[in-house]
């Protein structure tokens, strides 16, 4: 008896259900293991192992593809930014910038996409880094240190926190020889400075 070739072992393995579902899987395996450049819907429905028809009746463009992927990552981001802040309500900055990190580092091709300013310009994306956004700035509203601040000075600190977290989480990516995470450790203990009441 003849063995099953691939796609038709992947093609049992199918259900309309869940095909949006598994696309996601599918597309960060081949961003993870290619980068943007490889990932395309023809490549997308040879992996999953159906027809491209498929693919195209969930996403209708390259760009498409990689929006939905860049917006389910900023929503398990938002995620880890809420746990953290959860967790350790007393030091926001902290605790947020590690949870920043910790998933730029897990994730870098992901992340990668989900800043890259061509998707980011999408609205469903835009929308979802909003969100994460709003966990680092809820956050800080609530910490006892900073009860007495007004709104838009906790904006201002929130995209500090921001802008300090992406800019070192690059610097952090490009320099694989850090990988004790100093670079991390020194841009928290400075925010933490900067902020600190005195």
């Amino acid at each position: 008896m003849p063995w099953p070739s691939v796609g038709a072992s992947r093609r049992r393995g199918y259900h309309v259900g869940n095909l949006r579902a598994q696309l996601m899987d599918e597309a960060r395996a081949l961003l993870e293991s290619g980068g943007i450049g490889k990932l395309n819907l023809r490549a997308l429905a040879a992996r999953t192992g159906i027809a491209p028809g498929s693919v195209y009746h969930h996403y209708t463009s390259k760009q498409a593809l990689l929006a939905g992927l860049a917006a389910e990552g900023f929503g398990e981001f938002e995620a880890a930014l809420r746990a953290a802040a959860s967790a350790s309500p007393d030091a926001p900055i902290r605790v947020t910038a590690l949870a920043y990190f910790g998933f730029a580092r897990a994730q870098p091709a992901l992340y990668a996409l989900m800043f890259d300013p061509t998707v980011l310009g999408d609205p469903e994306v835009g929308a979802a880094r909003d969100r994460a956004f709003a966990v680092i700035e809820t956050a800080i509203a609530q910490s006892p240190a900073q009860q007495d601040r007004d709104a838009d000075l906790i904006h201002k600190v929130a995209l500090a926190v921001w802008a300090c977290g992406h800019g070192a989480a690059s610097m952090m990516l490009a320099d694989p020889t850090d990988t004790e995470g100093g670079l991390m450790e020194d841009v928290i203990q400075g925010l933490e400075a900067l902020f600190r009441r005195r």
